[in-house]
């Protein structure tokens, strides 16, 4: 897509449906990396599913239906049950029982309110930020040191910028694009999902081998920076980034 419209929670309809298993946990690519494969694009108000051998999966982001309970991380809310036929298509080609929820409007998850610029600030379920920044200039400078470069789509980014210094993004405090302001909150902790490549599901040990040599922290190997959205509006590529402060 070439924009996107920013509300509340985010991008608009950003990790709003989940993979839950029998526990009603999620599930994602730390146990499963197979589920790299998985392709998914959003079309309008719904959801296109694309699994390898079989027929495509279409969820509505309607909220009606049998509504049960969803947990992400140490976080539970109400989510709406997207039917039988994706549970049982997923759960087969995954290998474990499973099901795809979705969050409606009023399922507030709030952002952690040690970095929040407000009470009110929600997401879906991303892990816990509506938006992580990377620099072009980053993945390029983390490239020279790997034997094997790896693309950026290995850390999921929501912002992708150009035209920077590498690691520039980790003196940002404050910073706006287009319409939209943005707290710099936090560095990204990378979690093993970085090392799943993206194109085959198969684990691997870099690019966490090498950014720990530089770029570990007390609180974990740090890439990209988490933002939190202070105003809405739309995103399009090719929009300047204004740097309104820095730390």
């Amino acid at each position: 897509m070439e924009t996107v419209s920013v509300g509340s929670q985010g991008p608009g309809f950003d990790r709003r449906w989940m993979l839950v298993d029998e526990n009603r946990c999620l599930v994602s690519q730390k146990q499963h990396p197979r589920m790299a494969l998985i392709e998914t694009a959003l079309e309008g108000s719904e959801l296109a599913i694309r699994i390898p051998g079989e027929k495509e999966l279409r969820l509505s982001s309607s909220e009606e239906g049998s509504t049960d309970e969803g947990i992400v991380w140490k976080d539970t809310r109400f989510v709406t049950d997207q039917g039988r036929e994706a549970a049982e298509v997923l759960s087969r080609f995954l290998g474990v029982k499973c099901r795809v929820v979705f969050m409606p409007d009023a399922s507030r998850r709030q952002v952690n309110q040690n970095y929040a610029p407000s009470p009110d600030d929600v997401v879906g379920f991303v892990d816990g930020y509506p938006f992580l920044l990377i620099s072009e200039a980053s993945l390029e400078d983390l490239n020279q040191r790997l034997a094997v470069p790896i693309p950026m789509n290995r850390f999921r980014p929501n912002l992708v910028i150009s035209g920077c210094l590498p690691y520039e993004e980790d003196t940002w405090k404050w910073i706006r694009i287009g319409e939209i302001r943005f707290k710099v909150a936090k560095p990204c902790a990378r979690c093993i999902v970085t090392t799943v490549d993206q194109s085959t599901g198969e684990k691997g040990v870099e690019p966490l081998h090498t950014l720990a040599t530089y770029r570990k922290q007390e609180n974990g190997i740090m890439f990209g920076q988490n933002l939190i959205h202070t105003t809405q509006g739309i995103l399009s590529i090719g929009q300047t980034v204004e740097v309104l402060e820095k730390y």
